[in-house]
Formats: structure tokens, C-alpha cells, sequence
């Protein structure tokens, strides 16, 4: 007896994946997009759509199981951290003043992601609000070498680093999501 769960997955194909490739959203049919613009959209649209997937079908206290001590990191922290992250990249390309904190300083929005569902639905609120108030940002801005804010941080930059963002913090919900329940990610 021990307290892991089984570990599991609801790929029938291949089951090591989280979905088969027939279900899986993130699979497209086709050729992918045309250049280097398109390309890191897509690879940013893919890592959302994984976090949002590893994170469907848990209730507000499995969201919000923490992961090893003293770590506070949750998958619903990372909803949060994201809608944070998100508000601070736009911050980084504003000549105005920073918009303030979502969640307090340092690390507020881990070390409040607590088992509600007010607040599980505030986070995915807060995180498609604020996806979309940074992608509207630099929506306006297509050519990747152009420098903006104070830092000049070119939009090339901070394509690549939202995709890192997320890339790194998906594998941090893979390895959450098989702690709580066992199913595994690909």
C-alpha cells in the first residue's frame, strides 16, 4: 500500500500520451504555419493549450495541492503565475506606468492559490484577460527586430520568452498532475 497514485492516461494509441492524436486540440491537420511570426504563435498557442489541458477535470483542492516542500508551486499557482507573468511582459513593452500586481508581491500569487472555486475561476478569468491584453499589445507591433519599452526589449525576445515561459512551466504541471491523480502527459 503506498499513497501514489496508479499512473495512467487516456491515450489508447499511444499510452504514454495525454490524448490520442485523433482528440488531441493541439494536433492540426496540414502543413505548419509560414513563417517565423506564425510559427512562434503556434508554439505559444500549443503550450497554453497544455497548461489549460493538464489542468481540466481537477476540483478547486486538487488545483491547489502543493507540490514537495517547501515548494508552493500548484497548478493553480501556475494559472496564476501565468496571469501575472502575462501582465508584467506588457509591462515590459509600455512606456507608461507598470500596471500593479494581480496578486501582491513575490510570490502572492503561489502562496494564495488556496482550494476555491471563486478562485479557480478567477485565475482562468484572469489568465485569458490578460493572454489576451498582452497579445492585443503586441499585435500591433509584426515586426519581430522592433525594440519596445524602456528596455528595448526587441518582440522577437519576448515571443521566445513567453513560449519558454510556458514550455517550462507545463512540464512543471506535468509532473504536478501526475502527483495528484497519476495521468500522465507526453
Amino acid at each position: 500500500m503506498n499513497d501514489h497514485p496508479e499512473r495512467w492516461s487516456q491515450a489508447t494509441i499511444h499510452p504514454d500520451m495525454w490524448a490520442d492524436p485523433d482528440e488531441d486540440p493541439r494536433d492540426k491537420e496540414g502543413a505548419s504555419p509560414d513563417g517565423e511570426l506564425a510559427t512562434l504563435l503556434d508554439f505559444l498557442t500549443g503550450y497554453r493549450m497544455t497548461l489549460t489541458m493538464k489542468c481540466e477535470g481537477l476540483d478547486p483542492e486538487q488545483l491547489a495541492r502543493r507540490s514537495v516542500p517547501p515548494s508552493t508551486m500548484s497548478l493553480l499557482g501556475l494559472l496564476r503565475h501565468l496571469a501575472e507573468v502575462e501582465r508584467d511582459w506588457r509591462n515590459w513593452i509600455s512606456d507608461g506606468d507598470p500596471l500593479p500586481k494581480l496578486y501582491g508581491e513575490r510570490d502572492a500569487d503561489f502562496d494564495g492559490a488556496v482550494a476555491d472555486q471563486a478562485q479557480v475561476d478567477a485565475a482562468y478569468s484572469d489568465l485569458a484577460r490578460e493572454q489576451a491584453a498582452t497579445d492585443a499589445a503586441l499585435a500591433g507591433h509584426p515586426d519581430l527586430g522592433e525594440r519596445l519599452g524602456e528596455d528595448g526589449t526587441s518582440v522577437r525576445e519576448l515571443m521566445v520568452h513567453r513560449i519558454e515561459e510556458y514550455a517550462r512551466h507545463c512540464g512543471h504541471a506535468d509532473l504536478l498532475r501526475e502527483c495528484i491523480d497519476g495521468r500522465v502527459g507526453q
